[in-house]
This record gives C-alpha cells, sequence and structure tokens, in this order.
C-alpha cells in the first residue's frame, strides 16, 4: 500500500504540506518526503517526551545514556572515558564535561586505571547504579505508553523496517 494510499484514514500535518507540494509540483513522488517527515516529527515529539523522565531524576540525556553504558557494561561497571566516548559517539571533551557533573552528583568516581597509571576509569557508585536502575525502569515503562498506539506486530514491522533504514543510511 502506497503511504498516500493510509492518508484518508488519518490525516495529519505532514498531509497538508505534501498536498501543497501535489498541487504545485504534481511531478513528483513525494511518498518518500511524507515518511521523512513523520520520522522528523515523531524524533521531536518523543524526545522532549522522554526527556521529563530523566529530568525527574536529575539528569540531562546524555548524562543517563553514561550511567547506562556502565550500567549495562556489566560488573564492576566501569569504563574508561574512551570507550564511554566511543560508545556514546562524542568527543572527550563533551564526555569530560558530562563525567564532571555526574562525579559532581556522586554517581560516578573516577580512579586511576591500574593498568595504565595515565588513564583513568569511570566507575557507577552506588547512587549512580540506583539512579540508573530507577532511570531505566521508567524510562522503559514512558517509552512503551509512548508508542503504546501500535500493537505488538505493528511495532516488530516498525522496528524490522528502521533496522533496514539505518543500516542503508549509516553505510
Amino acid at each position: 500500500m502506497a503511504v498516500s494510499e493510509t492518508k484518508a484514514e488519518h490525516p495529519d500535518a505532514i498531509d497538508a504540506v505534501v498536498e501543497a507540494w501535489v498541487r504545485e509540483r504534481p511531478d513528483l513522488d513525494l511518498d518518500a518526503i511524507a515518511v521523512a517527515g513523520r520520522l522528523g516529527r515523531v524524533g521531536l515529539l518523543l524526545a522532549p517526551a522522554q526527556e521529563t523522565v530523566f529530568t525527574a531524576f536529575g539528569l540531562q540525556k546524555g548524562e543517563f545514556d553514561v550511567l547506562a553504558s556502565l550500567r549495562r557494561s556489566g560488573e564492576p561497571y566501569t569504563l574508561r572515558p574512551s570507550q564511554l566516548s566511543a560508545t556514546l559517539m562524542l568527543t572527550r571533551a563533551g564526555m569530560t564535561n558530562r563525567l564532571d557533573r555526574l562525579e559532581t552528583a556522586g554517581l560516578v568516581e573516577r580512579t586511576l586505571d591500574p593498568a595504565d597509571r595515565r588513564s583513568f576509569r569511570v566507575r557507577l557508585t552506588d547512587k549512580g547504579y540506583a539512579t540508573v536502575e530507577d532511570a531505566m525502569t521508567a524510562h522503559t515503562a514512558n517509552v512503551t505508553r509512548l508508542l503504546s498506539a501500535l500493537s505488538e506486530e505493528q511495532l516488530g514491522t516498525l522496528d524490522g523496517l528502521l533496522r533496514i533504514l539505518l543500516r542503508a543510511l549509516e553505510t
């Protein structure tokens, strides 16, 4: 089913944009524009809805990402800053700023790397572990709620399609 075939059932603001372009440029196939517009709009709406959870735990999204990376690394919940930077695709300077804020809040601690005394390791503190556990539980529930308009099958289909698209765009 073409993208334009579903608009009659569930018209949205993107339809108005596409219809205006169809009127002005009927020579263009705008199905991809409609999909890209909706993806962008979904991203814009999801981001602040997710931020509310992080804010409730006194975190910014980037800080949550650092804590989550440490937590999912497994015990002892310790990584080098360079590993965190690579995982989060962040510059070392950006990582340093996040780590400074998290360390000030008592959520992580930096210690010298016993294998290389010129390097540091970042570890979740007990407070950081408890915070990321609670924040991840709330984040998961929130995202599940935000995507609840989709059935389990639709969610699986969307996940598969986005996986294909991401793979193509990342190469």
